[in-house]
């Protein structure tokens, strides 16, 4: 229906418009070349992006803090109750209750000091908690990466789907310039250059598609990177195929070693640990000690005195609630435990997952740059040639040019896909991939002026 309303406002144009000049209207819709392929701005390569993102994305920088604040805390988590100073007057006369001469005066400083081993626990804990606190930033930063690295890749590609545009329009000019020529001589219906023109007008919807993608791959790049959303930016790099891809053993190592979400897991555990052995602690005493000067009525023997006060807590007449605090803290150390288990059966599924993925895209990369894609510039060449001869029609060609205008796309969208798969195998490994031997695609870096 959309073709057929494209093909009647064309015929309506042709009508009224100049014989020698049947697409000025479509043409304009249309540039030679693509302002997106010249810019004043300086491209960004992806390490660039990378270390710009690790200092300005907002959810790194919230994570960042969270460390600090329990850095900040951690000293005070092992340290003594604060001391306490006591004043307290006995036998002060009710009929001259200013009269303090007549009444024992008692200054004292007493320490709580809790049972062996719990402050050291105590500051185990906390440490473990900001080993738990650092691997979330870890995890916050590789998921960062990711999407930087897929919007980077996005932007890559859709330079190149431009360039394929472009060279395409070029083509498309070309088949609407010869078919104007043929029905000038009458060799071909006007049929073949109202086709020739729905086909340019196509080429101005895929444009308006191409510079929605690269629009939307630009602000979610910057806001990654922390930037204004509408700011410009350009990248600059190639894609990178891998002759071949790790073992799947090899990277279920890399990731036992280096997966935050694993290593935030296990200090969790040691965490509720040491928190299980605090609970065992329990039945430990703890002691206040005091000592006092006292300063007794005016004319006692002795008018300076001291007291010293010792007393001890009696954790085991309170059993009961010592024995449910063990309880507790044992099966929070068992779901711990069970919540690892489960998390690293789930990394080893992402990792074969990803693999499978990246796997997948290698292939189609290959598939559509060492076959589909020189097949169907050879078929597009070769129609094209036939019809400047007269020995095809004009369908045929249309057809040739918009099949090979498909596989373009899709050997730079297979080439996105696997940049995006590799980042993806990397964050399910938790680390960059083992360095290996790699083919360079095409450079896709824009021109600057």
């Amino acid at each position: 229906m959309r073709a057929a309303c494209i093909v009647m406002l064309l015929v309506g144009a042709w009508s009224t418009a100049n014989a020698q000049d049947p697409y000025a209207g479509v043409a304009a819709l249309l540039p030679q070349e693509h302002a997106a392929h010249r810019t004043t701005v300086r491209p960004l390569t992806l390490p660039e992006l990378e270390a710009a993102a690790l200092q300005g994305n907002p959810d790194i920088r919230v994570a960042a803090r969270r460390v600090a604040m329990l850095e900040a805390r951690h000293p005070a988590a092992g340290a003594l109750d604060d001391p306490q100073f006591m004043y307290r007057g006995w036998g002060v006369p009710l009929r001259r209750p200013w009269n303090l001469n007549q009444a024992t005066n008692m200054f004292m400083l007493s320490q709580a000091i809790p049972g062996a081993g719990k402050r050291g626990l105590s500051f185990e804990i906390a440490g473990e908690d900001i080993e738990v606190a650092r691997a979330e930033l870890e995890v916050v930063r590789q998921e960062v990466r990711v999407q930087v690295r897929r919007a980077y890749s996005r932007l890559l590609r859709h330079y190149d789907q431009l360039r394929v545009h472009d060279e395409h329009v070029a083509l498309a000019r070309q088949a609407v310039e010869a078919a104007r020529i043929k029905y000038v001589v009458g060799r071909v219906p006007q049929q073949d250059v109202l086709k020739a023109q729905v086909a340019l007008t196509r080429l101005a919807d895929h444009l308006v598609q191409l510079e929605q993608e690269g629009g939307l791959a630009r602000t979610e790049l910057n806001a990654f990177v922390g930037r204004d959303p509408s700011q410009a930016v350009e990248v600059a790099g190639s894609y990178a195929i891998p002759h071949q891809l790790p073992a799947l053993a090899e990277l279920t190592r890399l990731a036992e070693e280096n997966r935050p979400e694993l290593q935030a897991a296990v200090a969790a555990v040691r965490r509720e640990q040491a928190r299980t052995r605090l609970a065992g602690k329990a039945y430990t005493p703890d002691v206040t000690v005091a000592a006092g000067f006292m300063l007794q009525p005016a004319g006692s023997e002795f008018r300076s005195t001291y007291m010293a006060e010792f007393s001890l807590s009696l954790p085991w007449l309170n059993r009961k609630k010592h024995d449910a605090e063990i309880a507790g803290a044992q099966v929070e150390l068992s779901l711990q435990e069970a919540e690892y288990e489960s998390r690293r059966i789930q990394v080893f599924r992402q990792i074969q997952e990803a693999l499978i993925r990246a796997a997948a895209a290698r292939r189609l990369v290959e598939i559509y740059g060492k076959t589909l894609r020189p097949q169907a510039r050879a078929v597009m060449k070769a129609t094209a040639a036939a019809y400047e001869t007269d020995r095809t029609d004009f369908l045929n060609l249309l057809d040739s040019q918009t099949t090979a205008l498909e596989v373009e796309s899709s050997y730079f969208q297979s080439l996105g896909t696997l940049e995006e798969r590799l980042a993806d195998l990397e964050r399910a490994v938790g680390a960059a991939l083992p360095a290996a031997s790699r083919e360079t695609a095409q450079n896709t870096a824009p021109e600057v002026q």
